[in-house]
C-alpha cells in the first residue's frame, strides 16, 4: 500500500459517506474497503458490511492502511477503486474547468453540480485530479455520479463539441449574467483560480460576468460556478 499518485490505475474513497456513495454508483469498480481497528461498529458500519458482503467486496480491517493514506484523518473507512473513463454527454449542460488547481475547489464545484443538477466537467490541464482522494473527498462522493472527461486544449473541447453555445464566465465580459440569453447545448466556462480565463475566451462565445461589490477583485472559483448553474439551471 502506498500514497496516492496521479498516475496510479487506482484511488481512494476517504470515509463512511464517500464509501456509501462510491458504493451506490460504482459498486463495479470496488477494489476492497479498509476499516480501522478503532471504527465505531454502529448501524452504518453493520450496513457497510452488509452492502460489500452482498457485493462480494473484500473487507479488511487494517490500521496500517490508515496511517499511509490518512494519518490526520477523522477517518475511518477507505474504500479503494479503479479509476474509470467517462463520456461526456453531447446534449446536456457541460462545466468546463480551465487550469484548477485546487482539489478542494474542483471536489466543491462537482458537489454542487450534482445538486443543481449539472452531470458533465471538462478538465483542460494543468489540474487538479479529479480522481485524487482529496478532490473525492471534497466533492463527498458527487464525483462518482458524474460525468468527468480532460481535453489536452480548448481546441481538443471544441473540435470534440463544435456545435455547443459556449459561455466563458470573465470579469471583462461584455454582458452580466442577467443579461444573458442561455441556449443549449450550452456550456460555462470558468478558468484558474488566480487568473481567470485569458482574453481569448472572450472570443469563443458570450462572456459571462456576475456582478459583485467593487469591495473585493472576484468570486471564489466554487462560488462563481454555483451561482452560474444556479442561474442558468432555472433557464434551461
Amino acid at each position: 500500500m502506498k500514497r496516492y499518485k496521479r498516475d496510479n490505475e487506482y484511488s481512494y474513497a476517504l470515509g463512511m459517506t464517500v464509501c456509501f456513495e462510491l458504493l451506490a454508483r460504482r459498486r463495479e469498480r470496488v477494489r476492497t474497503v479498509y476499516v480501522h481497528p478503532n471504527i465505531n461498529e454502529s448501524e452504518s458500519y453493520f450496513k457497510l458490511l452488509n452492502l460489500c458482503g452482498s457485493a462480494k467486496i473484500d473487507v479488511v480491517k487494517d490500521g496500517k492502511v490508515f496511517n499511509i493514506l490518512s494519518p490526520k484523518e477523522n477517518c475511518f473507512v477507505i474504500g479503494e477503486f479503479e479509476k474509470y473513463p467517462s463520456e461526456l454527454s453531447p446534449d446536456a449542460p457541460h462545466i468546463l474547468l480551465v487550469s484548477p488547481s485546487g482539489c478542494g475547489n474542483v471536489g466543491t464545484v462537482m458537489r454542487t453540480m450534482l445538486g443543481l443538477g449539472f452531470k458533465d466537467l471538462a478538465l483542460i490541464p494543468p489540474c487538479a485530479d479529479p480522481f485524487s482522494p482529496e478532490t473525492v473527498r471534497a466533492s463527498m462522493g458527487a464525483a462518482f455520479a458524474l460525468n468527468i472527461a480532460e481535453f489536452s486544449s480548448i481546441d481538443e473541447y471544441t473540435d470534440r463539441f463544435p456545435d455547443r453555445f459556449l459561455y466563458p464566465f470573465m470579469l471583462t465580459a461584455s454582458k452580466s449574467i442577467e443579461e444573458v440569453e442561455f441556449k443549449k447545448p450550452c456550456t460555462l466556462i470558468f478558468g484558474n483560480e488566480a487568473h481567470g480565463l485569458n482574453e481569448s475566451f472572450a472570443e469563443l462565445g458570450q462572456s459571462v460576468i456576475i456582478p459583485c461589490t467593487r469591495d473585493v477583485d472576484s468570486l471564489n472559483l466554487s462560488v462563481a460556478a454555483a451561482i452560474a448553474m444556479y442561474e442558468v439551471g432555472k433557464r434551461l
